[in-house]
């Protein structure tokens, strides 16, 4: 059985097979993934809910002085003592991980603690793939230390995977954020100058935007959750900044602060906020239209080009070896 799977990974024809219906596999799958996306916005606008229920009862309790109890999702058994024996919240804790793992719509303890415990993991695993690889199945006839290089480059592969996946998501949502980010601003330039308070006017734009971007509403429903019951006002508008990561939420949130302060006009600030954000999106697309034809160029010639001249060329070729 070992022997006919090293003869099969070794076999050209059977790997294309494999690698045909993976790609069919994925096709199939990206095509099939919208028609399941109204379960996942239900099921996204439940954690909202339940995220900003933990807020409100966790400001009463202290604002009881009661002891603090933890209002999050507790992480799995396994994943919780591997992270406790190894103690890796010493060896591999990152404060900087928490804000990424916020930026990338991952709150609490529990998806924390799943990071911790793939740092551990993936580099071990690649680590015991790559030389299994190397030493049992491929037979590979190169030095050993050429084959431990290897090795060592697949666990620091497997060490930066969790690090590239959230690198990803984070991308993601801050696109998704970008995208609706202005048509929030205006429609959230609509409820104050109808006369409707910051807090409503933040919970009716999360209501209405969430067609457009689930990421950006569950932002405005955990900030009108935190001006409702934070003290301070100020630090609601810092932590949607720190949530979403966006230069432009940044300085929105900055003019808020600066209109709680000092008392300036909210609407004309949300107006010419508005206004640049749009800019900004604009210049991005066109940015990305003129970086366009490069990046076309070397796919040009790599795929296009040779079958442009197969189909030109392959009659007169197929003509030539007939007459030979």
């Amino acid at each position: 059985m070992f022997d006919l799977l090293i003869t099969k990974i070794h076999d050209p024809h059977f790997m294309t097979m494999m690698l045909a219906a993976i790609a069919v596999s994925a096709t199939a799958y990206t095509l099939i993934m919208p028609l399941f996306a109204g379960e996942g916005l239900e099921k996204r606008m439940k954690a909202v809910a339940s995220e900003r229920e933990r807020i409100r009862q966790r400001e009463r309790d202290r604002l009881a002085k009661s002891e603090k109890v933890s209002l999050r999702q507790s992480p799995k058994q396994l994943v919780s003592k591997v992270v406790e024996d190894f103690n890796l919240g010493k060896w591999l804790a990152q404060e900087a991980a928490r804000e990424k793992l916020t930026q990338a719509g991952y709150r609490g303890q529990a998806p924390y603690m799943t990071f911790l415990f793939f740092r551990l993991v993936t580099p071990i695993v690649f680590f015991v793939a790559a030389a299994l690889y190397v030493f049992v199945i491929g037979h590979l006839e190169k030095s050993a230390v050429f084959k431990i290089g290897i090795c060592i480059a697949a666990a620091y592969g497997g060490l930066q995977g969790p690090m590239l996946f959230l690198k990803n998501a984070i991308s993601k949502r801050q696109l998704s954020i970008k995208r609706a980010f202005p048509d929030a601003l205006d429609l959230l330039l609509i409820c104050v100058e109808s006369g409707m308070s910051i807090e409503i006017a933040f919970r009716k734009v999360s209501t209405e935007i969430v067609g457009q971007s689930i990421a950006l509403s569950e932002e405005f429903t955990l900030t009108t959750a935190e001006l409702s019951y934070l003290q301070d006002r100020k630090v609601a508008y810092e932590n949607l900044a720190k949530r979403t990561g966006l230069d432009g939420v940044k300085s929105v949130c900055l003019a808020l602060q600066q209109s709680e302060r000092y008392g300036t006009p909210l609407a004309q600030s949300l107006r010419v906020m508005a206004q640049e954000n749009r800019d900004m999106r604009m210049n991005e697309a066109e940015k990305k239209a003129a970086a366009l034809p490069p990046k076309l160029t070397v796919p040009m010639i790599l795929f296009f080009l040779p079958v442009l001249f197969v189909v030109i060329l392959g009659p007169t070729g197929i003509k030539v070896a007939a007459m030979q």
